[in-house]
């Protein structure tokens, strides 16, 4: 009995530190500024938000192993708010941000891929700790309530899409809260 109490708190233990390293405690806080401009290269997608990143990776394997383009952050602009839209009619534009492409660059993978500017817009902006894949969904968890609350504290629309940016080497996950 002793020992399986003891075994019982020593996990609870190690899940508190495991919560709290993928930022379960860091606060949440937001700014409002003018940020896009970055060239996507994406695929459009209909369907759950959970299977996104599989085509961000194939997006990023494609790159580099065909096309020999090194990308160093995935993206998703999520458009619909799954709460309020069916899992299969979920829309978003998902894959990674070309770091100062060249115009020949741009032209040789507008035939290959689909390609935009991010238009310089408002956001409403955070960034969460990027440790490993669970970092996505504690980022889930903790940011997008926060975003939910800030933006009826605010009294700013809930519509417009949120983009995620996942920036590996920044160690961080940016996310972007259109602001319409």
């Amino acid at each position: 009995m002793k020992t399986a109490i003891i075994i019982i708190i020593a996990i609870a233990g190690i899940l508190l530190i495991l919560y709290a390293w993928l930022g379960g405690f860091r606060k949440i806080q937001f700014t409002l500024q003018e940020a896009g401009g970055e060239v996507l290269a994406y695929e459009p997608h209909t369907g759950e938000y959970k299977n996104v990143g599989k085509v961000i990776d194939k997006m990023y394997y494609a790159l580099l192993n065909e096309e020999k383009v090194e990308c160093f952050r995935g993206f998703g602009i999520y458009y619909d708010n799954p709460q309020k839209v069916e899992k299969e009619k979920l829309r978003s534009e998902v894959g990674n941000i070309l770091e100062n492409p060249t115009p020949e660059l741009l032209e040789l993978l507008s035939g290959k891929y689909n390609i935009k500017t991010l238009e310089k817009q408002k956001f409403l902006v955070t960034e969460f700790p990027y440790k490993n894949q669970f970092s996505i969904f504690m980022g889930i968890m903790r940011v997008y309530p926060a975003i939910n609350q800030y933006t009826r504290e605010q009294n700013l629309s809930e519509e417009g899409f949120v983009m995620e940016i996942y920036d590996v080497p920044g160690k961080k996950i940016v996310y972007r809260k259109q602001v319409l």
